[in-house]
């Protein structure tokens, strides 16, 4: 015999009515935004790793002796506080011809120089004794094509050497000082196989991931309140049909088949507006600047399997809600379900916090960061509706005026659905808690003005002062030159013999305003962009070192911290306004019955629309107050672990975020208020 729940579930879904087409289209549109907002998380986390791929050719692959064809150096040089990689390349005589590196077409010959497009235009803007002059002079530039680079806003040159240019001898490895870090490197190789990712692209994955990590529990929790969409409606029409005949098995299924045909279709189209929008999202900066949108590409199998997942979790979402049809469909078509919370929550969450308070701190792996993060977000979404129920039970109890008491009735009737309607922005207060206060210290000015330049013994570094002092006087730079002194470590050469040129202010300001128009801060990196020209022959290849090479480890981790901080907020808030909005539509939809009673009472629509409102801001104060907590006190632990000092100016920008968020969610909701006027224009009608 055949089944008859896809033609039933057909004819039901049709004969809902508009209504019931508005529950199913939020649905869709809340499934939309999850799958849009993972895919986007998914693809920087892809991409990251493709970018470190594109960068690790640049750091020598060392062979022995015999088999080496080439030299190739890495240099870091910076202007405008931004890196430029600096690749030289010499072909060995007598060897085998060296394949072309990534991005070239052929392998450089001497005195050719490639550049990316970005640095090429940066080049034109900026005055040669700025940068230009770092590099060899050549007629025309060789461009690197998209295949060399991470970024099109990345800054990178290849040069072709002679063997014996002092740019490729020894003294290019560097490490003659404690900040090297990967920045100077020198070896011989047969290839560009890829030795280690760049610094500069190596933490991208990992600040990625964690944006994942911190975003997959709203993404959940818009994707559950979906399937809950018009789950009043449906669980009056599913509960008659059981009361007339319907076995579990097939109500079961009609839901399911239901909430998967609009999970779907939402989930979908999320997908296709990841995909339109692919070009415009490559233009976000992340890291070393933009993206190209090959990169940012996920893939068909991670396209099917966001579809599906959001799909399963708005399916099961729904069919869960109907456990109470399956068992009593008499006590739901009588509405006899108080919904009530019990005290196990609690206990289960006060353990969960004595586990993460015992076990988070130093020396944590990323795994069990990651579990603890998982646990803690996993225990609060138990414990949510719990505290939203007595917060209720409170509120009715010293309720003083008539929308106050409705909302209050409301939360301790419903506090599963309440909960749902702030969990996203409660969760996304303890994203805005973690990250607000979590930046590393302030970088210190210690080196602004100094140019090192390490050298083997004394005796070198006298004779690489008198001809840096020689250089700096010919390009016109006003800098005072000295030799460095042994074990004195109040310099960028940590008492190593070398040479510290101290640039003077004013020196080489006037050029670069003129070029950039600026003043200030422009004004000081071109005085210190044109004194790093003007010594760089001096260096004999060894690497220059300035605060920005100094601090370029630092400085590259605190910028991946605040990029992700920044778009999971964004993020976050996005999804929560999605969540807070779509279920205040929906709730609407599922109490028309209860507003039309109510207007029919007398109640004016005044105030069932400020109980709404209350409904929500009760929660909201007391459980995102107590996530954004949570958060900030998860960041202490985290700079304690990484013994730095906490941010104070995060505070301000804390409570912009909390601020933001909770009006975007009140606009939301209030976005419902002309549907509440619309259900509850005939109440006789309505609560028939």
């Amino acid at each position: 015999m055949r089944s008859p729940v896809l033609p039933l579930t057909w004819y039901l879904a049709r004969s809902s009515g508009r209504r019931g087409l508005q529950s199913q289209l939020l649905a869709a549109g809340a499934a939309a935004v999850g799958a849009f907002v993972m895919l986007v998380m998914i693809a920087a986390t892809l991409g990251s790793d493709v970018r470190s791929d594109r960068t690790a050719w640049r750091t020598p692959d060392a062979v022995s002796a015999e088999q080496a064809t080439a030299v190739q150096a890495l240099a870091t040089t910076y202007v405008r506080h931004e890196p430029v990689s600096v690749v030289s390349l010499a072909q060995l005589p007598g060897r085998k011809a060296t394949p072309a590196p990534p991005g070239l077409r052929a392998f450089p010959k001497k005195g050719e120089v490639y550049v990316s497009p970005a640095l090429a235009e940066l080049m034109r803007k900026l005055p040669a004794g700025q940068l230009a002059d770092r590099f060899p002079k050549v007629t025309s530039y060789g461009t690197i094509d998209a295949a060399g680079l991470a970024s099109p806003d990345e800054l990178v040159a290849v040069v072709g050497r002679a063997p014996g240019d002092p740019a490729v001898s020894k003294a290019a490895a560097g490490g003659a000082t404690w900040f090297d870090l990967g920045q100077a490197a020198r070896a011989g190789i047969s290839g560009f196989a890829g030795g280690k990712a760049s610094m500069f692209t190596s933490m991208d994955q990992g600040g990625a991931l964690l944006g994942v990590v911190l975003l997959a529990m709203p993404v959940v929790v818009l994707s559950s309140a979906a399937g809950r969409l018009g789950a009043a409606r449906r669980e009056q029409r599913l509960a008659a049909l059981r009361l007339a005949g319907a076995t579990p098995r097939q109500i079961l299924a009609m839901t399911g088949v239901e909430a998967a045909a609009v999970g779907a279709a939402g989930a979908l189209t999320g997908a296709l507006a990841y995909v339109a929008l692919l070009p415009a999202l490559a233009e976000v900066p992340f890291g070393i600047g933009a993206w190209y949108p090959s990169q940012l590409w996920v893939g068909l199998p991670w396209l099917a399997a966001v579809v599906a997942g959001v799909t399963a979790l708005l399916t099961v979402s729904a069919v869960t809600m109907l456990r109470q049809v399956a068992t009593s469909p008499l006590g739901v078509a009588q509405q006899a379900n108080p919904r009530r919370t019990r005290w196990i929550r609690l206990a289960l969450f006060a353990a969960a916090l004595l586990v993460i308070m015992q076990f988070s701190g130093g020396g944590m792996s990323n795994r069990q960061a990651l579990a603890l993060l998982l646990l803690f977000y996993g225990t609060f979404w138990l414990f949510g509706p719990w505290v939203v129920d007595r917060l209720g039970r409170l509120a009715g109890r010293f309720a003083r005026r008539p929308a106050t008491l409705l909302a209050a009735r409301r939360l301790s009737d419903d506090p599963r659905g309440a909960w749902r309607t702030v969990s996203g922005l409660v969760l996304a207060g303890f994203a805005a808690g973690f990250f607000a206060v979590s930046q590393l210290g302030a970088e210190t000015s210690q080196y602004r003005d100094q140019i090192a330049i390490a050298t083997s013994t004394p005796a070198h570094a006298r004779h690489t002062a008198t001809e840096a002092r020689t250089l700096l006087d010919r390009e016109g730079v006003t800098a005072t030159v000295t030799v460095g002194k042994k074990d004195d470590y109040d310099n960028l050469l940590g008492g190593e013999p070398g040479v510290i040129v101290h640039v003077s202010e004013g020196s080489g300001a006037a050029e670069g305003s003129a070029a950039t128009g600026g003043s200030g801060a422009a004004d000081d990196s071109a005085r210190i962009d044109s004194a790093v020209t003007a010594v760089t022959p001096a260096a004999s290849g060894t690497p220059l070192y300035t605060q920005d090479y100094a601090q370029a480890n630092d400085r590259t981790a605190i910028a991946r911290f605040s990029d992700v901080s920044t778009a999971t907020l964004a993020l976050s808030f996005l999804v929560a306004t999605a969540s807070a909005g779509l279920t205040a539509a929906a709730n609407v939809l599922d109490r028309r019955r209860v507003y039309g009673l109510l207007r029919l009472a007398g109640t004016p629509l005044k105030v069932l629309d400020r109980a709404r409102i209350r409904e929500t801001v009760l929660p909201l104060v007391v459980l995102a107050g107590g996530t954004t907590a949570m958060g900030v006190y998860g960041s202490y632990r985290l700079n304690q672990a990484l013994d730095a000092s906490i941010n104070t100016a995060g505070a301000l920008q804390l409570a912009a975020c909390v601020v933001v968020g909770a009006l975007a969610v009140f606009a939301a909701i209030s976005g419902s208020r002309p549907l509440l006027r619309k259900v509850t224009a005939d109440p006789a009608q309505t609560a028939d």
